[in-house]
């Protein structure tokens, strides 16, 4: 690992490289990141750096998201086929249905969404930001694509509106259950429970603290006590232990990783900065499309 290390390093100052993964890819390629974030942070990140290759470890979805962003640079993937089921699990019919439907319809877009449903949207939002935006919108009806756990997550923080779920889900946070969460605090009594917003109704009721995974992550550094029950991918557990003060952390739910994200290799990220491969295209009309919605979040959410 040393020598890869060393030669993705080299590699990096030679073609004015920066590196970012995604908190839920392996501890490998955090290691080796210049930032660590989730997909909108780093996004942003890239804008910010002179860099002219961006290497994300993430999913596609991340990848046209960073090449929306920053059309002048090269955006490369570790992996195309790492993919986020979630982020296709809406659909232009529906949408149109539902403008239909409505008179006073604003369509909220999740950032973990391809780039044609971010086309379809009116804006985009984060898990961090999605509560603070639909509440900010002059719109009655919002439909909240694509996921239904995070869209009714809002709903009960923005009772005022009438937001009309998706049938979208993440595999990862729809396999915690509140069984599981109630498993280990029995082994653990102590331990304070952290949620991701993505995560079943029924696991949020049982929450501590509910946040996006850097909430969760700046949750349990300054939160003064030692065992915490997380509710999120285990690729977290990267930052969640670097400080290395003595805290344990529990990952609940029976397949805590995403093998789309997994897919993202040290081995991988040479590859491709030795030969160009990977790189992701937006034509002019998706850019423009997707950064609408993008452009009008970075509004409401000053």
């Amino acid at each position: 690992m040393e020598e890869l290390t060393k030669e993705i390093e080299k590699l990096k100052k030679e073609k004015n490289v920066v590196i970012l993964a995604h908190y839920y890819v392996n501890d490998e390629v955090q290691e080796i990141a210049d930032y660590i974030g989730d997909s909108y942070y780093l996004a942003k990140a890239a804008r910010e750096t002179d860099a002219d290759v961006i290497v994300f470890a993430g999913v596609s979805f991340m990848g046209e998201s960073a090449k929306i962003l920053n059309p002048d640079k090269t955006v490369l993937m570790p992996d195309m086929s790492a993919d986020c089921p979630m982020a296709h699990m809406a659909d232009a019919e529906t949408i149109e249905e539902m403008r239909e439907k409505y008179d006073d319809l604003a369509v909220v877009c999740y950032i973990n969404s391809t780039a044609d449903l971010k086309c379809l949207s009116d804006v985009c939002v984060t898990s961090s930001n999605a509560v603070k935006i639909v509440k900010a919108l002059p719109n009655k009806n919002i439909f909240f694509i694509p996921d239904e756990n995070l869209g009714r997550y809002v709903a009960e923080q923005v009772p005022e509106k009438n937001v009309i779920l998706n049938k979208g889900f993440c595999h990862v946070h729809a396999s915690m259950t509140a069984e599981n969460v109630k498993a280990i605090k029995e082994k653990y009594p102590d331990a304070l429970v952290a949620a991701h917003p993505e995560c079943r109704e029924e696991v949020l009721s049982l929450a501590d603290y509910i946040g996006s995974t850097s909430g969760i992550i700046d949750y349990a550094a300054k939160t003064d006590n030692n065992e915490f029950i997380i509710c999120t991918e285990s690729g977290v557990g990267y930052m969640l232990k670097k400080p290395n003060d003595g805290k344990k952390f529990y990952f609940a739910g029976t397949k805590h990783f995403c093998p789309n994200m997994k897919l993202n290799t040290a081995e991988k990220i040479l590859h491709v900065l030795k030969t160009g491969e990977n790189e992701v295209h937006v034509s002019d009309e998706v850019r423009e499309g997707a950064l609408k919605p993008l452009n009008r979040m970075l509004e409401l959410a000053k």
